[in-house]
C-alpha cells in the first residue's frame, strides 16, 4: 500500500525515535585496566625487624644479677652488657634462666648469650666462646662471726655449701673429694648462704662480689670472710655460643668502647663504690 506524505513523516519520525533510543540504551566501553607500575615506581619494602638478641642470666646473684620489685632483671651484669650492645647497634633482651640449664640454652640456640657472672675456664672453652673479660673476682669464704676457719683447709672436716656447677663448687671438690657428702650444693649461691645462716652448714665457698654483697645486706647474720691465696684467680665473659665469631666481635667492641669512654667504670662504681684500679685487667672468680 502506498503511503500518504503524512503517513510517511509520522513513520519517518517514528524510525528516528527509535534510534534516537537505541543509541541512549548502548553502554560504554569499560575502562582499560590501569597498567601496573614500573617495580622502580612502587614504594620500597619494610625493612625486617631488627634482631633481638636473647641474653639468658640466673637472676639470683646479686648484685651481678637479680630481680627487683618489679620482677625486672637488674645488677652490674646486665648493665655492662645493655651498654656493650648500644655500642655495638645491638638490641637485647634479658631472660632469667636457671643456672643448671643455663649452657645448654645457649647451645640449642634459645639464648643468643649468657652473662650471669660466668667464669672464663679452659673446660668451658672447648664448648662455649667467650668475649673478653668484663670483671675480676676472686672466691671468698663465708662463715660465721664466731667460726675458727682461718683458711680453705680448714673446711676439710666441715659441712660446706656451694652453688652446683659453680668454680666454687669446683674448689671445694678438689678439696674435699667427688664422694665427699659433707658438700652441700644448692641452686643459688644466696640459698647457700641462707642455709649457713640457719645452721645447716659451716661455710660457704662463692665469688667474693656475691659474698661481699650478701654479708653487707645481711648484718643480722653475723657473718665474716675468710681469704685464702690458694684461691686461683679468674675473669668472667659474656658466653656466646661455639663459632659465632660475629657476634663475638661485635661484643668485644662494645666491652672496649665502653672501657674507653669511662661508662664501664661508672657502672662498676654504682656497684662496688669505686672503679676498678685496672678495669678486667686482673684475674677473677665466678661461677
Amino acid at each position: 500500500m502506498r503511503l500518504t506524505t503524512r503517513r510517511f513523516l509520522q513513520a519517518s519520525g517514528l524510525f528516528a525515535a527509535g534510534l534516537l533510543l537505541a543509541a541512549c540504551g548502548k553502554k560504554d566501553p569499560a575502562p582499560a585496566a590501569a597498567t601496573t607500575a614500573p617495580a622502580s615506581a612502587t614504594a620500597p619494602a619494610a625493612a625486617p625487624p631488627a634482631k633481638v638478641y636473647v641474653v639468658g642470666t640466673d637472676a639470683a646473684y646479686a648484685p651481678f644479677e637479680s630481680q627487683n620489685e618489679k620482677g625486672e632483671i637488674v645488677g652490674f651484669d646486665v648493665d655492662v652488657v645493655k651498654a656493650a650492645a648500644a655500642k655495638a647497634g645491638l638490641e637485647v633482651k634479658f631472660v632469667n634462666t636457671p643456672w643448671e640449664g643455663i649452657f645448654n640454652a645457649l647451645a640449642q640456640g634459645d639464648r643468643d648469650m649468657v652473662v650471669s657472672a660466668v667464669t672464663i675456664t679452659d673446660e668451658r672453652k672447648q664448648t662455649i666462646d667467650f668475649s673478653t673479660p668484663y670483671f675480676d673476682a676472686v672466691q671468698l669464704i663465708a662463715v660465721k662471726a664466731d667460726s675458727k676457719v682461718a683458711k680453705f683447709d680448714d673446711l676439710k672436716k666441715l659441712k660446706v655449701g656451694v652453688q652446683t656447677g659453680t668454680t666454687g663448687d669446683e674448689a671445694v671438690t678438689k678439696l674435699m673429694g667427688k664422694t665427699s657428702t659433707a658438700i652441700k650444693r644448692f641452686e643459688s649461691t644466696p640459698l647457700a648462704l641462707k642455709e649457713l645462716e640457719a645452721g645447716g652448714v659451716d661455710a660457704v665457698v662463692a665469688d667474693n662480689g656475691v659474698v661481699i654483697h650478701y654479708v653487707a645486706n645481711n648484718a643480722g647474720a653475723k657473718f665474716k670472710t675468710v681469704s685464702d691465696p690458694s684461691f686461683a684467680p679468674e675473669q668472667y665473659g659474656v658466653a656466646i655460643k661455639k663459632g659465632n665469631a660475629d657476634l663475638v666481635a661485635k661484643i668485644n667492641k662494645g666491652l672496649a668502647d665502653i672501657k674507653t669512654d669511662g661508662t664501664y667504670d661508672k657502672i662498676y662504681a654504682q656497684y662496688f663504690g669505686a672503679a676498678p684500679a685496672a678495669a678486667a685487667a686482673a684475674p677473677a672468680a665466678s661461677k
